[in-house]
């Protein structure tokens, strides 16, 4: 494993090459095949490994970035 330095990106079982899925569904989150990092408005960088995420689009999610459900109807 080559050593990158401290502040380098982590890259987990990714190819640099290869493509990230993302699937797009209305309404509800944008679901992305991890591992992930996602990069905030402020600069705040959030990092995921598990092998699917769901990114919040409607922004009422607790848990922002990650979709929490919110966007579901209440009944």
């Amino acid at each position: 494993m080559p050593n990158n330095p401290p502040d380098a990106p982590r890259r987990i079982n990714n190819p640099p090459d290869a493509p990230r899925r993302i699937k797009v569904q209305r309404p509800g989150p944008l679901l992305v095949e991890g591992p992930v990092e996602v990069e905030l408005e402020d600069g705040t960088v959030v990092c995921s490994d598990r092998f699917r995420v769901a990114l919040c689009t409607c922004r009422r999610s607790r848990r922002f970035p990650w979709c929490d459900t919110s966007h579901r109807k209440r009944a």
